[in-house]
């Protein structure tokens, strides 16, 4: 199991990552909405056959949370979800995250852990962050938030 901390993250970084949302990973698994399910994964894959992907420990916990919890997955099966994300390249959230976090949310009127989202997606380079959460094409910093399901075709903005 490779854990990288933020500082390994960032510097394995270049200006083509993207930070995944909690929301579009769950997507993939999710079968309320077999368009997004499909395009969710088709992103996945795309980002991370390219090395082009990122997630934080927040994320991962998200994740696994809501995976037993709202989609019914069994713990045994969300846990090796879970454990495969750890094999991507990962920001381990840490006190400055949580400052910058918090000064996000003053910032731009966001929950707390929408805050602390964008941190850790800027702290480890990435230049898109994926969600539903934050609104489409809107500049948070240096992270520009796309919600791939927006409008048809929209899958890939960069």
């Amino acid at each position: 199991m490779s854990i990288r901390s933020p500082a390994d993250a960032k510097n394995c970084m270049n200006g083509h990552k993207s930070f995944f949302d909690t929301n579009i990973l769950l997507y993939m698994y999710s079968d309320a909405d077999p368009g997004k399910q499909a395009q969710a994964r088709e992103l996945f894959k795309e980002k991370a056959v390219s090395g082009h992907i990122l997630v934080s420990t927040q994320v991962i916990q998200e994740f696994y949370a809501a995976a037993t919890r709202k989609l019914a997955i069994s713990k045994p099966t969300a846990r090796a979800l879970t454990e495969a994300l750890f094999e991507l390249p990962l920001v381990v959230i840490t006190p400055t995250h949580i400052h910058s976090g918090i000064d996000n949310e003053l910032r731009y009127q966001i929950s707390l852990w929408d805050g602390l989202i964008l941190a850790a997606a800027e702290a480890g380079g990435a230049k898109v962050l994926y969600s539903e959460d934050l609104n489409d094409g809107q500049q948070y910093g240096a992270v520009l938030a796309r919600n791939p399901f927006s409008s048809p075709g929209s899958t890939f903005k960069k």
